[in-house]
C-alpha cells in the first residue's frame, strides 16, 4: 500500500487524501528527474559533436583516465543502488534496522566514490592535465604544464623519473603522446564539467539519504508513510545511470 490513513502520518491539507499526496509526490519527482536527464542530455550532445570533430583528442585524453578506478567507482555505485532499492523495501516492510543498515551503506559507498574521485583529481591537477587556461604556464598560454613536465621527464632516466617524478613509463609515454596532441585541454574541459556536476550529484544524493535515514531512525517514515525514501531513492538511481554512460564515454573511449 502506497500511503494510508494513520494518527501518526497526515497528508497535507491541499491534497484530498493520503494517496493523492503520495502520486503528486511522485509525479513531481519524475518532472524533475527529467529536468536532470536534459541537462546532462545537453553535455552528452555537446561531447558527441566535439568528438566527432577531434576525435584524436578524446583518444589521447581518455589515456590520462585510471580505468580501474573508474571501474572501481563504477561497482560501488551499482552496489550502492541496490543497497537503495532494498533499504526503500525495508522501510516499506516496517524493518527499520535492517532499513538503517541498507542506507547507510549507500552512504558509505557515495563517500567511497567521492573519495576515488578526489585521487583521481589531484593526479590530475599534480600533471596539468586540466582544462582551459589552468593548463598552461603562464597566461600567454604558449606552453602548458604537460609539456614542462614531459620536458623534465624526457632530460630524467626510467628510474630517476619513477623516483623524483612519481611516474612509470606508461604514465609517461601517454603523457607524451597528449602532448604531442593539438588541443588536448578540450577533453579535460568536458571530463571536468562532466564529472564535477556528476560528483555535486553525489554530494547531494547522499546528503538527501542522510536526511531520509534521520526520518527513518526517527520512525517518520515507515509501512505507512514512505514517500520521501521513495523520492530520493529515484533520484539515486538516476545519479547512477547517469554514471554508467559516463564511465564509457570518458574512460574507455581510447
Amino acid at each position: 500500500m502506497n500511503t494510508a490513513e494513520h494518527a501518526e502520518f497526515h497528508h497535507a491539507h491541499h491534497f484530498e487524501s493520503a494517496d493523492h499526496q503520495y502520486e503528486s509526490s511522485k509525479q513531481g519527482i519524475w518532472l524533475f528527474l527529467v529536468t536532470e536527464i536534459l541537462m546532462f542530455g545537453g553535455l552528452f550532445v555537446a561531447y558527441a559533436i566535439y568528438h566527432s570533430l577531434y576525435p584524436q583528442v578524446f583518444h589521447a585524453g581518455s589515456k590520462q583516465l585510471s580505468i580501474p578506478l573508474g571501474a572501481v567507482n563504477t561497482v560501488v555505485l551499482l552496489f550502492s543502488s541496490f543497497t537503495m532499492a532494498i533499504g526503500i523495501n525495508y522501510v516499506q516492510r516496517g524493518l527499520k534496522k535492517k532499513a538503517i543498515i541498507a542506507l547507510t551503506a549507500t552512504i558509505i559507498c557515495a563517500m567511497i566514490f567521492m573519495v576515488v574521485k578526489y585521487f583521481e583529481y589531484s593526479h590530475k591537477f599534480h600533471v596539468g592535465t586540466v582544462p582551459g587556461k589552468y593548463a598552461y604556464t603562464d597566461d600567454t598560454r604558449t606552453t602548458t604544464k604537460v609539456a614542462a613536465l614531459v620536458k623534465e621527464a624526457t632530460e630524467l632516466g626510467a628510474q630517476e623519473r619513477e623516483h623524483k617524478l612519481h611516474m612509470d613509463e606508461h604514465e609517461y609515454t601517454h603523457l607524451r603522446h597528449l602532448n604531442d596532441t593539438k588541443n588536448w585541454p578540450l577533453f579535460f574541459g568536458f571530463y571536468f564539467i562532466m564529472t564535477g556536476v556528476h560528483g555535486a550529484h553525489v554530494l547531494i544524493g547522499a546528503f538527501l539519504i542522510f536526511w531520509v535515514l534521520i526520518k527513518t531512525i526517527r520512525n517518520q517514515v515507515g509501512p505507512e508513510y514512505y514517500t520521501p525514501v521513495e523520492g530520493v531513492g529515484l533520484f539515486w538511481h538516476v545519479v547512477d545511470l547517469i554514471w554508467i554512460y559516463l564511465f564509457p564515454l570518458l574512460y574507455l573511449v581510447g
